[in-house]
């Protein structure tokens, strides 16, 4: 195969920002696609058209050959278009195919559960089935055929299923292979037995050796078995969940059998949104070169949460959903003490009601050390990354990450966990060699944690020339995508070659 070949990538997702995002997984889907197109692939993304996504700022448009298209799912007549816009950057625009259907999509803002309840929606199991049958379809009446198909998490997780079984004899899939990348193993697409039917696969797959996970229908599973290749998104995850069943969520056999076609591959970060030379968000820009004009940062931050801003005090920043997988029942478990250190805490973000009402309320009794602001804001969330001296991120998981590698490139210290990518992008500083780049505690326990907190603190205010090695350490990493991007590419050539 010539070297630099040009690949054709089909990439399937469930968001895609500035379309519609929940989580990283739409900051990937934007960003991967643009890159691998700048390097000279052929890029295409299909991503459902949810009620929330506005047709004219975006000049979404039919395509005839795309419109009215009908399957069946189950005894059900569904009537769907594929429609066509661009994601537009700087230096290229990628071609984005909308999935449309009112009953299914258009008629929802949410993308995954009901605002109302909080509860998934009962016909997600329908949504993702017309998702997956949705782009066959696409590559039939298009006659655009991509060499692989990039399906991610349980939303795409029935592609590679349907191509090595109902379609494995068409001579238009027949050459096609495909990609499962895992984003987070804690969300399946979990759905009862019923649902297989639905599904309209050979009836031998509807067993545990098949598709089914203790009883249920599994979309993640379903990839996990079909995908040519599967990958996720930093190294130490892809060994943590086939070999630990805390990590692997009931599907670490399936993992570990395919070991040998599981890869990991950290994401990038967008270095044309976040970085503190250029940030327009924030007050003062800086560099590692003249890290004094970071402390302009640290002070509007003291304003935004009413605090006196000092100097020599360091201010701990964190930006998390608060959930318990995140760490926020060691944060919890270590605030009175916490609150007994001589620090600056603040805390951005939504999640779980207990925590947010736990947060809420120490907010009130330690408000002269402790602020929080409830919900998401993303020009605070830049102003917490450059205002910051250190940043707290201790997660039971992290498939990957990304706060942390924001915080290296700000100069904001991290202390985090030794899992996922947090173990894979933080080093352990060593005062010996001065190498390293935050601090890492490794056991899950709120001691631990503290224990490393006191470490950092201590260089802080004893030996800043110390902590400003360490800072530098960190910023001058280049976690940009393009490194990120070209182990994709490696990844695409092994599967086709």
């Amino acid at each position: 195969m010539p070297l630099g070949k040009k690949y054709k990538i089909l990439f399937v997702t469930s968001e895609v920002y500035p379309f519609i995002k929940t989580g990283g997984l739409a900051d990937v889907a934007s960003t991967l696609p643009q890159k691998l197109q700048e390097m000279g692939h052929q890029v295409r993304i299909v991503v459902p058209k949810y009620g929330a996504i506005d047709e004219r700022k975006f000049k979404i448009h039919e395509v005839v050959r795309l419109k009215d298209l009908k399957l069946n799912i189950d005894e059900k007549e569904v009537v769907f278009s594929l429609r066509s816009s661009f994601l537009i950057s700087p230096k290229t625009r990628v071609q984005i195919y909308f999935l449309d259907n009112q009953e299914y999509f258009g008629n929802r803002h949410s993308l995954y559960n009901d605002p109302l309840t909080g509860e998934d929606y009962p016909d997600n199991d329908e949504r993702f089935i017309l998702l997956a049958r949705s782009v066959l379809d696409l590559i039939q009446k298009l006659g655009w055929v991509p060499d692989v198909i990039h399906c991610n998490d349980w939303q795409c997780g029935l592609i590679p299923v349907y191509l090595k079984t109902m379609f494995k004899n068409d001579p238009i899939f027949a050459r096609i292979k495909t990609l499962f990348t895992i984003h987070n193993l804690s969300f399946q697409g979990i759905f009862p037995k019923t649902t297989f039917s639905k599904t309209g696969l050979p009836k031998e797959l509807n067993g545990e050796k098949g598709i089914l996970q203790k009883g249920n229908v599994n979309f993640l599973k379903s990839g996990l078995l079909y995908a040519d290749m599967i990958n996720t998104v930093s190294e130490t995850y892809a060994k943590e969940i086939c070999s630990n069943g805390e990590y692997g969520f009931g599907l670490e056999d399936v993992l570990s059998k395919r070991k040998k076609d599981l890869y990991g591959i950290v994401n990038g970060i967008d270095d044309t949104i976040w970085h503190p030379e250029i940030d327009t968000k924030i007050a003062q820009k800086y560099s590692a070169q003249n890290l004094e004009l970071k402390k302009e940062n640290k002070k509007a931050l003291a304003d935004n949460f009413n605090f006196t801003y000092k100097e020599k005090l360091p201010v701990i920043g964190m930006i998390s959903r608060l959930y318990e997988n995140k760490g926020m029942d060691l944060i919890e478990k270590a605030f009175p003490e916490l609150m007994k250190m001589d620090i600056h805490l603040v805390l951005l973000g939504t999640g779980d009601k207990k925590y947010q009402k736990f947060f809420t309320s120490m907010a009130s009794k330690y408000h002269n050390k402790f602020s929080c602001y409830i919900g998401f804001d993303d020009e605070l969330a830049h102003l917490i990354e450059a205002g910051s001296d250190i940043f707290l991120m201790p997660s039971k998981f992290e498939p990957c990450g990304l706060n942390q590698m924001y915080s290296l490139v700000y100069g904001a210290v991290p202390i985090v966990r030794k899992t996922g990518g947090l173990a894979d992008t933080v080093q352990k500083f060593n005062p010996k060699n001065k190498t390293g780049n935050g601090f890492v505690f490794e056991k899950y326990s709120a001691k631990e944690m503290l224990g490393e907190l006191k470490q950092a603190m201590k260089i802080y205010s004893s030996d800043y020339e110390t902590w400003q090695i360490i800072m530098r350490n960190g910023m001058k990493l280049d976690f940009s995508w393009l490194n990120s991007t070209k182990k994709y590419v490696d990844l695409y050539k092994k599967l086709t070659e």
